[in-house]
């Protein structure tokens, strides 16, 4: 099985918040991977050798800082309830119907619609520890780290 119900999702809560409700046809589209298949692609997007943004080094692509090109703040928008920031939606310039992957390590990465992943931004950052938000067939990348910023990258 490639996912795992949400309701039997560890922090499924994230998504039921009461201040930030997502409604249910979006729920419905927010699917935590098995931990296998989170393996499967986490080696092959991220890293196939460490487990968590913390152990990344310069021999994984997301450690050379040639990767990245800009940081900004998604505390900022975040805090102040705004809308997804568009300085990184125009930078990954993708459509909203394009799978996303927000990945948190080997063993959990949740799969949307970026779209669906737009209106619901600020539940994802609950998850944020250096979290990754990759799509599908897509080189762009954002980081979002914990300490309120956005890294904006490209991915092999």
């Amino acid at each position: 099985m490639n996912y795992i119900a949400l309701n039997d999702y560890k922090k499924a809560w994230v998504f039921k918040h009461q201040d930030l409700p997502v409604a249910e046809p979006d729920l419905a589209l927010i699917k935590p991977m098995s931990p296998q298949r989170s393996a499967v692609l986490w080696s092959t997007m991220i890293s196939n050798e460490k487990d968590h943004p913390d152990f990344f080094d310069s021999n994984d692509w997301v450690g050379q800082t040639s990767s990245w090109q800009d940081t900004l703040s998604w505390e900022q928008p975040w805090e102040a309830g705004e809308e997804f920031p568009e300085a990184i939606a125009e930078f990954l310039d993708w459509q909203d119907n394009t799978t996303v992957y927000f990945c948190l390590s080997r063993q959990e990465v949740l799969e949307t619609r970026f779209d669906v992943f737009k209106r619901n931004w600020k539940n994802f950052m609950f998850l944020t520890d250096g979290s990754f938000l990759i799509g599908k067939k897509r080189h762009s990348v954002v980081q979002f780290m914990p300490e309120g910023e956005a890294r904006l990258g490209s991915r092999p």
